[in-house]
């Protein structure tokens, strides 16, 4: 019950309904107050409980300071929690876990359970092994219950097991799909109380919802634990970045290009920390599934959040996909009664401002490796020329650099060039070179879940099947849709045997190629690739183009809209200018041109209008959370607390909890510590805890070996984080990697100094070593460290290794809560200082004092740090007193453990 300090408890009546509610016109300066923040105060008036929540921090709220830098803590309690399975199943796994932990210190199991509601989506575990045929679909589905039957079965236990814990089973759709499709509530209705729905989210792209007007963001694994458990999470009132649109999109032009012109400008603007918000009248004239596109690539500028607030466009969304009327009344009423209703003339005041006129945006690439580097359409053969010259042999460009693009041939416009012949399994022979697309994939929940550019996607297929158009033969092409409904519009609109045709025929319900299952290429061409060592690319409708996340034998990845993904699938390489260029050529032997193929607006807004239905919604939602019956055929155990398999490769106890006592640790000084791994800058958590192919030759594969799993049984890191002991041995094992301090290597390489002159080993390896030993370890980084997916494993992988504090130059904003949250401490070199600048090889020996500095209850603003020769301050980024708290426990989990035992 709220303390109701600011008599704001009022009723709401809609219909033959009334519900509680807590009005924000109670406080004073709520309505000057940006949407997200008035979301965030509501939040507060509602579970202010006198203590963690005070009327102060309400106070602070509605005077929050625009311009003011983040330093007043509040606690938000997120109204759900929404998890997919790579995330979600360490998080399973250690509620299991904390079930015996709280029976061993003597305590309730059953108070290990969910208080806020608790969904999963099984999304992430289909990989695309089979493609372009008919059967493909079910072949996958086959192979993905093949591989992950422990997982599954574990999950349905979980679902008995745990209250207020749903799972969406596999074949369904993308986890941030299906919940803008169906699991979003806008406005929550729960004991009575109607109150925005808000929601924290074990995937980076949770924040797709904030389309929706709903306010949420990823966090790791751990955080979403503490979460469902009924822990706030703690934060600082966030800086909020108004981005105020005008006019409209021009024909031609994606939601794609947008949303990657969006993140070009704010990654250069900086938003990482930072709310951003949508205003102006260009939000008016930007659709509900356009809105989500740009919500979805929230990380990718790295805000917190990317909101849009309420208006029609949200009310016709929810209508479409299935919603009650009187969900959608209330969702009204909600939002014209509190100020959350947008005023497209409003200008709220913001701490920073910046706008786009839509009708600037031009058609958009981004690449070869992050998402924010957008490449104009037109230019892009020409960059890749420039960048492919970062990814062959050093004897290779040399020899090109010997003689002009002039005089070069003109098919390869100076770019170095290494064709290669190919034999296929049919006999068939065919060359390929640096810049062949060799994987062509509509993929991710940022562009499946929008109609527009699927429907266009489809109809580019079309025209270019009637003009006698193929794919080319070394193209592995998938499609890979958020939910049913996309499959269900493109049969309705007689647009899917085109598709199949060119080969994009259906793969699976899941997030397939953006996330490293994209299936491995044709082994004739996987042999060709290698051996030349081929700079070959990969063309993906995604979110994430990261080094080593597609696939392991491309090197070069491109986001690109779906209809982009089609035409480039056609034409084959990356070195063709696909504006200027014919993409092949008709029957008769004439030019075909993506002008040609294109179509227009009015073809793609018909086909959204005639093919898509609120009937199609409440059929694949009617009962999503059954499954099928293979799912329904899983033997599980039953009980409260989990039957471990001690030979199980999949789901294993973790030991998190070994040896904890009620009472905290004191926290000490570090001394004596080695550098594990010097890095650079955008290490992201794919290269710090990868998801996709395990190789045998690794201390994870060798583990898989040992313990009898097959090679063609490994699977991926993502579908084994319920066993520890392959997430450790495959922590920093990412491919692409670069340590600095074993030079010459790439992947999960370091130098073990445990032993005489340091020789090149396996980190894993040493860190056992250096663990035996009593050494502690730490981390060197540069810019940017730990961007990208919220993967809780880098977190517990660093802890696991034996790694006590990272420093780096900055931080992505949830991998650094993660690291507090695995007891990891998190610094920061002095401003304009690194690793390189003040000489720092990683071969010193390491000791940092002042940690001690917390046991006194307070955050010390900088520790000191030696390192051989070279001291200097560093500065501590415990940035809140609750993740203060956390690291005192020796972590987040250990930290609720204790808070429920003494409840």
């Amino acid at each position: 019950m709220s303390a109701n300090s600011f008599d704001a408890r009022s009723t709401l009546q809609v219909g033959d309904e009334s519900y509680e509610i807590f009005r924000l016109d109670k406080v004073e300066g709520a309505a000057r107050l940006p949407y997200s923040l008035k979301v965030l105060l509501e939040n507060l008036l509602r579970t202010e409980d006198g203590a963690n929540i005070t009327a102060d921090h309400i106070r602070a709220l509605g005077s929050w300071d625009s311009q003011a830098q983040p330093s007043q803590e509040i606690q938000f309690t997120p109204a759900r929690v929404i998890m997919q399975d790579f995330t979600g199943v360490p998080c399973v796994v250690d509620l299991a876990t904390m079930r015996e932990a709280v029976k061993e210190l003597g305590g309730d199991a059953d108070k290990i359970n969910p208080l806020a509601p608790a969904e999963l989506v099984i999304d992430h575990s289909v990989i695309a092994d089979k493609f372009g045929t008919n059967d493909a679909f079910a072949q996958n589905v086959e192979l993905e219950y093949g591989r992950n039957k422990e997982r599954y079965q574990f999950l349905r236990w979980g679902q008995t097991a745990f209250d207020e814990f749903k799972v969406v089973p596999p074949g369904t759709g993308i986890v941030h799909q299906v919940n803008i499709e169906h699991l979003a509530r806008t406005v929550m209705i729960r004991n009575g109380q109607a109150y925005p729905d808000t929601l924290v989210g074990t995937d980076s792209h949770t924040t797709m919802v904030n389309g929706l007007g709903v306010l949420g963001w990823g966090v790791g694994g751990i955080e979403a634990e503490a979460a469902m458990l009924g822990q706030p999470v703690s934060m600082l009132i966030p800086r909020v970045v108004g981005f105020k649109l005008t006019g409209e999109l021009q024909p031609g032009t994606t939601a794609t290009d947008l949303v990657l012109t969006i993140t070009e400008m704010l990654r250069k603007h900086g938003v990482v920390g930072k709310f951003v918000e949508f205003y102006g009248e260009g939000v008016a004239a930007t659709s509900l599934a356009n809105r989500a596109t740009i919500g979805n690539m929230s990380p990718e500028f790295g805000s917190t959040a990317a909101i849009f607030p309420i208006d029609d466009e949200t009310l016709n969304y929810l209508k479409l996909t299935g919603r009650s009327e009187q969900q959608v009344a209330l969702v009204e009423a909600y939002a014209k009664e509190q100020g959350l209703w947008l005023d497209p003339a409003a200008e709220p005041d913001f701490s920073e401002k910046l706008e786009l006129d839509l009708s600037t945006v031009v058609p958009s690439i981004a690449g070869p490796k992050r998402p924010q580097d957008r490449i104009v359409l037109a230019n892009a053969a020409e960059q890749f020329a420039i960048d492919v010259r970062n990814y062959v042999a050093d004897d290779e460009e040399a020899g090109k650099e010997s003689f002009p693009a002039s005089d070069a041939p003109a098919a390869h416009n100076g770019v170095p060039s290494k064709p290669t012949q190919v034999v296929a399994a049919d006999g068939s022979t065919y060359e390929i070179d640096h810049g062949a697309v060799t994987v062509a994939a509509i993929t991710s929940c940022t562009n499946t879940s929008n109609p527009y550019v699927m429907v266009a996607a489809a109809l580019v297929a079309k025209k270019a099947v009637e003009k006698g158009l193929t794919r080319k033969p070394w193209v592995k092409t998938t499609l890979a849709p958020g939910s049913k409904v996309v499959t269900d519009y493109f049969d309705k609109s007689g647009l899917t045997p085109y598709l199949d045709k060119l080969g994009f025929n259906l793969v699976g319900y899941g997030c397939t190629t953006c996330i490293g299952n994209s299936g491995p290429l044709d082994e004739e061409i996987s042999k060709a690739v290698n051996e030349a060592d081929l700079a070959v690319t990969s063309v993906l409708s995604g979110n994430r183009n990261f080094e080593g996340r597609i696939n392991p034998d491309v090197k070069m990845n491109y986001l690109a809209s779906p209809p982009l993904v089609v035409a480039y699938a056609i034409a084959g390489s990356m070195k063709v200018n696909i504006t200027e260029e014919a993409l092949g050529a008709d029957q008769d032997g004439n030019p075909v041109f993506l002008k040609d193929i294109w179509p227009s607006e009015a073809e793609v807004n018909d086909v959204v209008a005639n093919a898509i239905g609120e009937d199609m919604f409440n059929k694949s939602y009617s009962d999503v959370f059954a499954g099928d019956a293979q799912w329904q055929a899983l033997s599980i155990p039953t009980g409260n607390t989990f039957e471990w398999d001690a030979e199980s490769t999949y789901v294993r106890k973790p030991p998190y909890f070994e040896g904890m006592t009620m009472e905290t640790t004191p926290v000490e000084d570090i001394a004596g510590a080695r550098v594990l791994a010097k890095l650079g800058d955008s290490v992201t958590t794919d290269h710090i805890s990868p998801a996709g192919a395990i190789k045998a030759d690794t201390p994870a594969g060798k583990y898989l070996t040992e313990h009898g799993v097959e090679r063609r049984d490994f699977n991926s890191y993502g579908s084994r984080r319920g066993n520890h002991e392959v997430m450790i041995r495959g922590t920093f094992a990412n491919i692409r990697l670069r340590n600095q301090i074993a030079p010459g290597t790439e992947g999960g390489f370091t130098r073990d100094f445990t032993q005489e002159d340091g020789p090149v080993s396996f980190i894993y390896d040493a860190s056992q070593n250096y663990q035996a030993a009593g050494i502690p370890l730490v981390i060197l980084a540069g810019k940017e460290y730990g961007s990208g997916s919220s993967r809780d494993w880098a977190a517990k992988g660093t802890a696991l290794l034996g790694v006590k504090a990272v420093i780096a130059e900055s931080y992505e904003r949830i991998h650094r809560s993660n690291l507090i949250g695995m007891g990891v401490l998190p610094l920061q070199f002095p401003e304009g200082a690194s690793a390189q600048s003040l000489g720092l090889t990683g071969e010193e020996t390491f000791s940092i004092t002042g940690i001690t500095a917390l046991n006194d209850g307070g955050i010390p603003e900088t520790v000191k740090v030696k390192a051989g020769d070279v001291e200097f301050d560093a500065k501590v980024r415990i940035d809140t007193p609750g993740e203060a708290d956390y690291y005192r426990n020796g972590g987040i989990m250990q930290y609720v453990l204790r808070s429920l035992i003494r409840k």
